[in-house]
């Protein structure tokens, strides 16, 4: 007679796993969860009362997404160990979710795996996975080098005025700052009681610079001018054409308005000009009145939300190299040229849609959220457009709306924030069981365009 196994059939049974996509989103929502439920203890709360946990998971969403915006002012709301909680998602967020797992493993000495270095090849956009754990290393000392830094020199310009408090300044905003966090516990709206501030301003802006250039630009900058790869040609041009731009449209826009730059002296505003154009690229910091603001220079600042930072640094928005490879394909075609080219370099194809998908899906993301947001909280369009583009861009700046948000702003804003992070094309990878590649193509046949 036969034996009949009892037993589970393990053979059919397997262990699911994540693609690359699937462990970035399942990782960043997991810190977030943690972060919320810290948030909303008692403990975390000046005033020593729990906190709601909608608002909670914003802030925690908002700190762990690198996004600034809060509905909660951190100053006064939040008791030293909830600011300390906020830095902490702050700094992971800014690593992004497998550095921080890979610095945790480096610290107990754990190997790390191959699985662990597709995904954070994946994350930095590296095409090979040898020496995936020395970039990371490097990641991690430049980062922990620039935040020191900054903090020093916060620290040495606040503790004068503020005592020793002036060093915990130092080091929350160098580290708020070099994420692109835009976070602050100054008990003013943002920085604007340092309007003219020229260390704190400059300051500031070197690490919000720094943090949106990406960390292997940071690397090729370490080797010299010289050796600088395409990428970084383009990030670096970019980045110095629009911070250009940016300048002289706030400044242009601005000059008269007495809310904003009307009352400074000329040195004060080419210094407000210059930070209103830095911090859009994802930062949050302001010096001047954001809401104050006329609609010329709130949409200006929209498109600088809209573009970011750089790949594989601490910002959002769809970054300056999507925003320039199609900028390059219509070049090519004004010029009757086939190939687009930078630098007497061709893009490949494969670069080319990557980065149209990825700006055509933000803006239909993006339409689509404003309308949302317009329509819950009863305000006109453009408001809305900006606090969602804010939030996609993991930016952080407001015109006042966020603080006043109903609960299903909030829900709308906490979903901008996240998809932004995490990226669009990272989220519809993560939410399809399989990349397919075709057996076979179609033949070709052309249409009638324009």
């Amino acid at each position: 007679m036969a034996r009949v196994s009892t037993l589970p059939q393990r053979a059919g049974l397997r262990r699911p796993t994540l693609s690359p996509a699937q462990t970035v989103l399942v990782g960043f929502a997991s810190i977030i969860v943690v972060g919320a439920v810290l948030l909303s203890l008692p403990a975390a709360a000046a005033d020593g009362r729990p906190t709601p946990l909608l608002d909670a998971l914003f802030t925690a969403t908002s700190a762990t997404c690198v996004a600034g915006l809060v509905v909660l002012d951190t100053a006064t709301h939040f008791s030293l160990f909830g600011q300390l909680v906020i830095l902490l998602l702050i700094q992971v967020g800014g690593f992004g979710y497998m550095t921080a797992s890979m610095l945790l493993a480096l610290l107990v000495g754990r190997r790390i795996g191959l699985r662990e270095r597709v995904v954070q090849a994946e994350s930095y956009n590296l095409y090979a996975l040898g020496g995936v754990v020395r970039f990371t290393r490097v990641v991690i000392l430049v980062t922990l080098a620039i935040e020191a830094a900054g903090a020093a020199l916060l620290a040495v310009r606040w503790i004068p005025e503020l005592g020793l408090r002036g060093a915990y300044w130092g080091v929350f905003h160098a580290v708020s700052a070099f994420n692109n966090a835009g976070f602050d516990i100054t008990n003013f709206a943002s920085l604007t009681g340092y309007v003219t501030d020229v260390p704190v301003n400059l300051i500031v802006a070197v690490l919000l610079i720094l943090g949106g250039l990406g960390f292997g630009v940071l690397v090729d900058l370490s080797d010299g001018l010289r050796r600088l790869t395409l990428h970084s040609k383009i990030v670096l041009a970019t980045t110095l054409g629009l911070i250009g731009i940016g300048t002289g449209a706030v400044l242009l826009f601005e000059f008269g308005n007495a809310e904003t730059l009307g009352g400074l002296s000329w040195p004060g505003k080419v210094l407000a000009a210059f930070f209103q154009a830095v911090t859009p690229r994802t930062a949050g910091f302001n010096t001047v009145d954001i809401g104050a603001m006329r609609e010329p220079t709130l949409m200006a600042i929209v498109v600088l939300m809209f573009i970011g930072a750089s790949p594989g640094g601490t910002g959002g928005g769809i970054k300056t190299t999507t925003f320039i490879a199609p900028l390059a394909v219509i070049l090519a075609m004004m010029r009757g040229s086939p190939d687009p080219v930078l630098f007497k370099r061709r893009l490949p194809p494969l670069v080319i849609y990557k980065a149209v998908t990825i700006a055509l899906l933000a803006v239909a993301f993006v339409v689509a959220m404003s309308i949302l947001l317009s329509l819950s909280e009863g305000v006109s369009f453009l408001p809305a457009l900006f606090e969602v583009v804010s939030a996609f861009g993991t930016v952080g700046l407001t015109t006042g709306l966020t603080p006043s948000l109903s609960a299903l702003g909030k829900v709308l804003i906490i979903t901008t924030v996240y998809t932004g992070r995490v990226g669009l094309l990272t989220l519809a990878f993560g939410l399809t069981r399989r990349q397919r590649v075709p057996r076979f193509h179609y033949s070709e046949e052309p249409i009638y365009v324009g």
